[in-house]
């Protein structure tokens, strides 16, 4: 049997790919983030650790105490917390949020813990074979299509998703008629979709991508029922995923209540 670790941040992915893992005959321990991790997750691990958010020395003691020498990385994570300079960060995230750490880019900060747990015999898996399950591909998942004008800013934005995923800035955008309503940066998609919401009041497009380099170890993007249900709060019409490389949570919930408020949602 072999032993895996889940670092899990919030939202259900952890739990997801738990249930997963352990169906298919591994052993999960779960690692979670106070104030950020669900705490559902620990029914449905092997074993349980609760650690503090900055607590980096913390964590790699518990991986290496449980003999675990795979961890997925899956859920939100609040990207503040490496930006802070507080004594609540032990030293090793204190170095991350320094200099030497080069910038705070998502991947910058991410294939830096890659490398510096990999000192520890520690490796990030890509955790997509467990979960592939929850990759969508192409067409339409809703009764609703996409009417023209919605298609048009489909296309439209997916290109400029694409280039702001490239610089590394975010996965989403919201438009209307090919006007540019908000973009995603480190604060995530639901305050894209609420400030689109505040322009638009009605009627716009929410397009999410993956990097044209994504690393499937890292932060692939994800909806859920959360999101369609902000989207329709705000007024959106229309969401579009890339196919292939995007997470989709709760699909039945989601298709069922996208019908229900006639959004069209489309896997490109």
């Amino acid at each position: 049997m072999a032993s895996i670790g889940i670092v899990g941040g919030g939202g259900k992915l952890p739990i997801i790919f738990s249930d997963s893992a352990r169906q298919k005959g591994d052993k999960v321990v779960g690692i979670g983030l106070r104030g950020l991790t669900d705490p559902a997750l620990e029914a449905h691990v092997d074993k349980f650790i609760w650690i503090d958010p900055g607590a980096i020395q913390k964590t790699i003691l518990s991986v290496v105490a449980e003999r675990i020498n795979k961890i997925a990385l899956l859920g939100k994570i609040d990207k503040g917390l490496f930006l802070r300079d507080d004594t609540s960060l032990d030293a090793d995230v204190r170095v991350f949020a320094g200099k030497a750490l080069g910038d705070m880019k998502d991947y910058s900060m991410l294939n830096k813990a890659a490398s510096f747990l990999s000192k520890f015999g520690i490796e990030i898996i890509d955790p997509t074979p467990y979960i592939s399950f929850l990759i969508p591909q192409k067409g339409a998942l809703t009764a609703r299509k996409t009417d023209p004008e919605e298609a048009e800013d489909i296309n439209y934005g997916f290109r400029i998703a694409k280039d702001l995923a490239r610089f590394d800035i975010g996965q989403a955008v919201a438009l209307k008629k090919k006007t540019v309503l908000a973009l995603e940066a480190a604060e995530g998609t639901d305050d894209v979709i609420t400030r689109a919401g505040k322009i638009s009041k009605k009627g716009f497009v929410l397009v999410k991508v993956a990097r044209p380099d994504q690393d499937m170890r890292f932060d692939v993007p994800s909806v859920g029922l959360e999101t369609v249900h902000l989207l329709a709060k705000a007024g959106g019409t229309a969401l579009a995923l890339e196919s292939g490389r995007t997470f989709l949570l709760d699909r039945d919930e989601v298709i069922k209540f996208a019908n229900e408020k006639n959004i069209a949602i489309e896997v490109i």
